[in-house]
């Protein structure tokens, strides 16, 4: 169900809340995140030899904080950045380092819980969400990407994204877009979809969800400079043939999945992290931890 701000404890608090974002280099990672953050958050990549500029180093887990306020409210927002996923001929070492970090935050806390005397200053850096970069081909999923979503999603909120959506035309965007859905259908594929219940929630929670369920898989588009538009400035890109505006939701999906992220869905990616997939994770590593001890 989705939550409303207004309706939040400790609005005044201000809220925690960490994005994972993944996908093969190229694809726009480092301009989303500092267009979802309007700010320099990860520096650009740079290359002293431009014949070395293509070669990745093994994947790296970066997490980057910065305070945000949206609306009055305050959310100190940690965005974990994975450069060199997806650049090796053999991925199994970048499937192993992401949910190794996502199962070391859970193992943290479990750890905490376990404590007589609690931390005071303990942080919290569960991962609330993972947006995943799909490649535009205009074909359908790879096996990379059906093999990272399947593995990451009994421990993560997985919300498929598709990066550089402005090499398509409308029409070849919403036709790659539902092969992408019927992939993770047919491969049962258990993402965020933003779920509700026709039976126990209010019409408003479901005609939002719906509408967000069906932009899925969000097309993004990524610029951090600015450009006059009809005597306003915007974020965008200029094209012979037009411009392309980044917050514009006729252009890109961008504003409607930023404000999902951060306002109507990020109670509702807490709950589901902490109640179900956290819970989960606990259970599975205590009964392990109970049938070790029995052997």
């Amino acid at each position: 169900m989705a939550h409303r701000i207004g309706r939040r404890k400790n609005v005044k608090k201000g809220f925690q809340f960490t994005l994972m974002v993944v996908g093969a280099s190229g694809l726009g990672r480092t301009t989303f995140i500092n267009t979802l953050c309007d700010a320099d958050v990860v520096p650009k990549r740079e290359c002293d030899e431009p014949e070395m500029a293509h070669v990745e180093e093994a994947i790296k887990i970066k997490p980057y904080t910065v305070e945000l306020d949206e609306d009055g409210v305050k959310i100190s927002l940690t965005v974990v950045d994975t450069p060199g996923f997806g650049d090796m001929i053999d991925n199994e070492y970048c499937f192993q380092e992401i949910l190794g970090y996502l199962e070391r935050q859970y193992d943290d806390i479990l750890s905490e819980e376990s404590r007589i005397k609690r931390n005071p200053r303990f942080r919290d850096n569960r991962v609330h969400a993972l947006l995943y970069f799909i490649t535009p081909t205009g074909h359908s999923l790879r096996e990379i990407d059906i093999e990272l979503m399947k593995r990451l999603s009994p421990r993560i909120n997985v919300i498929p994204v598709v990066g550089k959506a402005d090499t398509f035309t409308p029409t070849e965007l919403a036709d790659f877009k539902k092969r992408v859905m019927e992939d993770i259908e047919h491969h049962n594929i258990p993402i965020y979809n933003f779920p509700y219940d026709p039976e126990e929630d209010d019409e408003e929670t479901i005609d939002e969800n719906s509408e967000l369920r069906s932009l899925l898989p969000f097309a993004l588009i990524g610029c951090e400079e600015e450009i006059m538009v009809n005597g306003r400035k915007v974020r965008g890109r200029q094209y012979p043939w037009g411009i392309v505006e980044v917050d514009n939701t006729q252009h890109c999906d961008f504003a409607k999945l930023r404000f999902a992220l951060l306002s109507s869905h990020l109670q509702d990616l807490k709950e589901i992290t902490h109640d179900y997939l956290y819970e989960n994770y606990r259970t599975e590593k205590l009964s392990r931890s109970a049938d070790n001890l029995s052997d």
